[in-house]
């Protein structure tokens, strides 16, 4: 049953000085990051426990959160990631048989300080004409002045590594042994749900600790590598754009989501950079510019790839383009089977108009036995 809490107060400072008053929801407490915002009217548990927003305060934009609840299978990683949550009516009474607890109790067990009864839409139209910032949240202390001081030591998300931080400790396996593929997943902060899609697919795949050197990767004899989603600026990721190198070289199929794109692009020279307020949601329109067919999708990334870089790359050809601002989707390289989407095929949450996308990576790895 919902445990019901009286509604004590919370403060939100966002970095340029905007004050915001609501509610305390969640762990009594303080949180800072950067704050986004997610359009998603469902699968808010999934988002929280999505890597990819590791040090962010994120903003859920549908008007009520929680009102179905929580439950073990709805996760993406093994807990809560975001560093704070922002809602207009976040819910402590639920309505789902099989829910397990309310939001209010999974935060308390998380660790997640929240504000609740924020004008969420005011506040996201905010951040969409002002771009990315960071933010505080409080619910015991409200002295304006100590809390702006605490935000002015929180760094900038421009130039922050955190793909590391998120990535498992210790390599694992999951699948048949037996089976005819075999995949190398670099886990930069992956979802569990895109390791779903490989597994269905009849996949034996290793999941790999970020910083793994490519020698120890190909001692797994993979038949294909997956680089994953994650947070974080993919710039500092020296790393990590080594290993890729070494991989394209070696010239077997290559998929990339997310962070995997933005690194498949410094591979290739291409650099990456900061966008203004970032695309994350599950209703963004691309377009396959190879069938001309246009996919809804589900997105969570703040950085992208230079699009005039993109274009120039005597290597590279585009083969997916946002219709909401002609950033660029997907790639891939020319001369080997390796190519990479921004967003999140596996649409967790959201619909599965992508999902194509793991058959023809499948599809290249059994071309590629086959050669």
């Amino acid at each position: 049953m919902p445990s019901f809490k009286p509604a004590l107060p919370a403060i939100l400072i966002l970095e340029d000085g905007n004050i915001f008053h609501g509610k305390a929801f969640g762990k009594t407490g303080t949180a800072t990051g950067e704050i986004c915002f997610n359009t998603g009217m469902t699968g808010y548990q999934e988002v929280f426990t999505d890597p990819s927003y590791y040090g962010q305060v994120v903003i859920m934009n549908n008007v009520h959160i929680g009102n179905y609840g929580v439950k073990k299978e709805d996760v993406e990683s093994n807990g809560v990631k975001v560093k704070g949550v922002i809602g207009k009516n976040l819910e402590d009474q639920y309505s789902r048989f099989k829910a397990e607890e309310s939001l209010q109790k999974y935060f308390e067990d998380q660790n997640v300080v929240a504000i609740d009864g924020i004008d969420t839409r005011a506040l996201v139209e905010h951040v969409r004409t002002r771009g990315a910032m960071n933010c505080i949240i409080s619910s015991d202390n409200f002295d304006e002045k100590k809390l702006a001081g605490m935000l002015s030591k929180v760094p900038s998300m421009n130039g922050l590594e955190l793909a590391s931080v998120v990535s498992t400790q210790k390599n694992y396996e999951l699948g048949e042994p037996g089976s005819a593929i075999r995949i190398a997943v670099l886990d930069y902060g992956v979802k569990q749900n895109i390791l779903h899609c490989l597994l269905e697919r009849g996949a034996f795949i290793k999941v790999f600790n970020a910083k793994t050197s490519f020698e120890e990767l190909e001692a797994f004899k993979p038949d294909g590598y997956f680089i994953s989603n994650g947070p974080g600026d993919p710039e500092p990721m020296d790393y990590a754009v080594l290993t890729i190198k070494k991989i394209l070289a070696a010239k077997k199929p290559f998929f990339g989501i997310c962070l995997g794109q933005q690194l498949l692009a410094l591979a290739n020279d291409i650099p990456t950079f900061k966008m203004h307020h970032g695309h994350r949601g599950l209703n963004h329109p691309v377009k396959n510019m190879i069938t001309g067919k246009c996919e809804i999708t589900t997105q969570n990334h703040g950085f992208g790839v230079n699009p005039e870089a993109v274009k120039a790359a005597e290597n590279i050809e585009i083969t997916h383009v946002n219709l909401n601002d002609n950033s660029i989707e997907g790639i891939r390289m020319k001369d080997r089977p390796a190519f990479s989407v921004q967003y999140h095929p596996e649409a967790t949450p959201g619909p599965h108009d992508s999902r194509y996308l793991f058959d023809e990576f499948i599809d290249l790895i059994k071309a590629d036995a086959g050669k």
